[in-house]
């Protein structure tokens, strides 16, 4: 399993909207960044050329996030040159990566840095990958399981919760999206979930 990548999301109190959307009356509180957790920023997806430049597939915030970064993977890869791609994508070369053989050895590699190398965050905004674990329970205090994922598919987060025992039959997983009424809460021990979008 992959760290979790750092996309950004806007909450309040009671749920959350998505990204560059207004913030709410209550905004949620920001997590205590976790210093030692490594934050995935992109994946190396082959090589570039002949003199060792790799492909990334860039993950969270970007190119701008990316570039701030000058070390990768506990200090193993040191960026050397690093552009984007003007396709959504970058071409990065490392140090330790002298020829093409070696850039296509690092295919499938994810660039990832520890949680507290991330950007600060601006009032209400926090990154997906602080929910990502959280144990789940409803507003009666029913444990449902942990958060999975959170995506955005534009109009609001939305927070993936992996059922705990997951059912036999049916789904495993439940989606809620991050809203007043079906979050009403959570901080760094747990995220709360209106009994409503349980059932």
């Amino acid at each position: 399993m992959n760290p979790p990548s750092p996309q950004r999301g806007r909450g309040s109190g009671s749920g959350g909207a998505a990204k560059n959307a207004a913030p709410s009356a209550s905004p949620l509180p920001t997590l205590p960044p976790e210093g030692g957790r490594a934050i995935v920023l992109a994946a190396v997806i082959g090589a570039h050329g002949v003199a060792g430049e790799v492909r990334l597939k860039l993950l969270g915030d970007g190119f701008d996030a990316l570039k701030v970064h000058k070390t990768f993977n506990d200090g193993t890869l040191t960026v050397s040159k690093l552009r984007s791609d003007n396709k959504g994508g970058a071409i990065a070369r490392f140090a330790e990566v002298p020829d093409r053989t070696a850039a296509e050895a690092l295919r499938g590699t994810v660039l990832s840095v520890p949680r507290d190398a991330l950007a600060p965050l601006e009032e209400g905004e926090f990154y997906h990958a602080d929910l990502i674990g959280l144990p789940a329970i409803t507003t009666d205090g029913t444990a449902i399981g942990h958060v999975a994922d959170v995506a955005n598919y534009g109009a609001t987060d939305i927070v993936e919760i992996a059922l705990d025992p997951p059912p036999e039959k049916g789904v495993k997983t439940l989606m809620v999206p991050l809203i007043p009424a079906a979050v009403p809460e959570w901080d760094e021990a747990r995220l709360v979930i209106a009994r409503e979008f349980v059932d």
